[in-house]
C-alpha cells in the first residue's frame, strides 16, 4: 500500500520527454481549481539518489510551482526493472 508523502517540489525532476506534454492552459485553470479546492490528487515520484523524479503529475506538479508552493503531496513509487 502507498503511503502519501509531501515532497519538496524544487527537489522533483520532470523527464524532458514528460515535460514537453506541458499544456499551459491546463496549468493555469489546475491552479485556480487548487486555490479553491485544495490539491486532490497526489502526485506519483520515484526516487533518484537524493531527488525525485516525477512518473505521473506534470500538470498539478507545474500548477502548484506557479502557486509558489514549497511542497506537493504525492506516492513514492518503486521503480520495476523490465
Amino acid at each position: 500500500m502507498l503511503n502519501k508523502t509531501t515532497f519538496p517540489i524544487d527537489r522533483i525532476r520532470v523527464p524532458v520527454k514528460r515535460a514537453k506534454t506541458l499544456d499551459p492552459v491546463k496549468v493555469t485553470a489546475l491552479a485556480e481549481r487548487i486555490l479553491e479546492e485544495g490539491q486532490l490528487t497526489p502526485i506519483s515520484v520515484r526516487a533518484d539518489g537524493e531527488n525525485f523524479v516525477l512518473v505521473e503529475g506534470l500538470h498539478r506538479l507545474e500548477a502548484l510551482k506557479a502557486l509558489g508552493e514549497e511542497t506537493i503531496e504525492g506516492y513514492l513509487v518503486h521503480a520495476r526493472l523490465h
